[in-house]
């Protein structure tokens, strides 16, 4: 393509000939699911965990409006190997799977408490009573909600979910979802509640069942998740049922505790391999608010990313894809920069902190854009593209679409960021 690999020098020589500026950035803590025809397994579990929310209900099963819920933009992430459990080695065709009976509404204790959650804790090993109390025994820790957390492949997509005891962990979201005694009798009931992104994006309609290896699940609801990737959210006793590691998964609340302090405290007292990321940070902000010019890619790095992204044109969007061949939004953002030596973290809203923000009218070819286009929660960051330049923006938009140059839109739009290097490779 030797008119685009001009066109992409032209702009960034014209664009990019003074990258030093002084914005003042927003201090904020911020999918990667590749799908493969097998079975549920217990795989290696992306948890992405960001500020605020951590189920906010869209619809209940009977498609009646709940409630829609603000969750503010941050987000972090942490990657484990968590332990795999062994499975058939066929699959049964979709038509003959086992479809549950239907559940009565199981019983779920009455809510007597709001609990912001702070940190989230992977491992892969069960964590017991003895490490629960050591870290109910950290100073600051006010709260501590066991889980159960893997990856598994619904509808043909890899999905990172918790496994949750309906009655205890409602405490730990947002007010709104944590009253509603349907939602959470309905996923005691065995019912599935998957995130907006995937139920919209990914094709994981309200209503629908999916297969896995040994039963179907119904998508009761769509939800945002406020722990990152975590894309869907069963009971315990279907997360078990299906073959989860059991207790391997800590909400931590710590409402007056440094965040970065208690992650190190945590590390220390948790076994080893364990992955600690920060849901609700409580950080002091930092201070520098000049940016020079060698904080941000150089002009070759930007012209790789271009290059890069440019030659996907054409390439279908696929929820959860890396690349080469098929990405969604912000797995085409990474692959991108990788191409120019930069890492950016994998999720849209770690890319939205990965460097400061700055005015659209300031944005240069390279750069991101961001949307908040989920309903359920309208502050949640749920889209990225990359400034082409001249009002134009490249990107990876939704199931059925594919790579494209477009107009930018401005409806619900979030922001713009000028990736920094050093930024990036410290959000985890």
């Amino acid at each position: 393509m030797p008119d685009r690999r001009t066109r992409v020098s032209r702009l960034i020589d014209e664009a990019r000939q003074d990258l030093a500026y002084s914005p003042r950035p927003r201090i904020g803590y911020g999918q990667a699911r590749t799908s493969r025809p097998v079975l549920p397994i217990v795989a290696v579990l992306v948890v992405v965990v960001l500020t605020a929310t951590v189920v906010v209900v869209l619809r209940l099963p009977d498609d009646s409006p709940v409630t829609s819920l603000r969750r503010p933009v941050a987000r972090q992430t942490l990657q484990g190997a968590l332990q795999e459990v062994p499975q058939n080695t066929a699959t049964p065709p979709a038509a003959v799977l086992p479809t549950p009976a239907p559940t009565p509404p199981a019983p779920v204790a009455p809510l007597t408490t709001i609990r912001k959650p702070h940190l989230f804790v992977v491992t892969n090993k069960p964590l017991g009573a003895a490490v629960v109390s050591k870290v109910n025994r950290l100073s600051g820790v006010k709260a501590v909600e066991r889980a159960d957390a893997a990856e598994v492949v619904l509808d043909g997509k890899r999905v990172q979910t918790l496994g949750v005891n309906p009655s205890t962990f409602r405490a730990f979201t947002p007010k709104p979802t944590a009253r509603s005694d349907r939602l959470w009798r309905n996923v005691s009931a065995g019912e599935l509640v998957v995130s907006f992104v995937l139920g919209n994006d990914g094709g994981m309609s309200l209503g629908k069942t999916v297969s896995t290896s040994r039963t179907s699940l119904r998508v009761g609801a769509y939800a945002t998740m406020g722990m990152g990737a975590i894309d869907a959210v069963v009971s315990q006793q279907t997360a078990r049922s299906l073959g989860f590691p059991q207790d391997n998964a800590l909400v931590v609340s710590a409402p007056g505790a440094d965040s970065a302090e208690l992650r190190r405290k945590l590390l220390r007292v948790l076994p080893k391999g364990s992955q600690v990321a920060t849901i609700n940070p409580v950080f002091t902000a930092p201070r520098r608010t000049v940016w020079s010019a060698g904080a941000f890619l150089t002009v070759p790095q930007i012209r790789t990313v271009l290059t890069a992204a440019v030659s996907k044109l054409g390439r279908p969007y696929v929820w959860g894809a890396e690349g080469p061949d098929t990405f969604d939004c912000s797995g085409l953002v990474q692959w991108a920069y990788a191409q120019a030596g930069i890492r950016v973290p994998r999720v849209t809203h770690q890319q939205f902190v990965s460097g400061p923000r700055i005015e659209l009218s300031q944005a240069q070819p390279g750069d991101l854009l961001f949307w908040r286009n989920d309903p359920t929660n309208p502050a949640y960051v749920s889209h990225v593209a990359i400034y082409w330049g001249d009002g134009k923006m490249l990107h990876a938009p939704r199931t059925g679409d594919v790579v494209k140059i477009v107009p930018i839109s401005t409806r619900n739009f979030a922001g713009a960021v000028r990736i920094s290097p050093q930024v990036a490779a410290q959000v985890r």
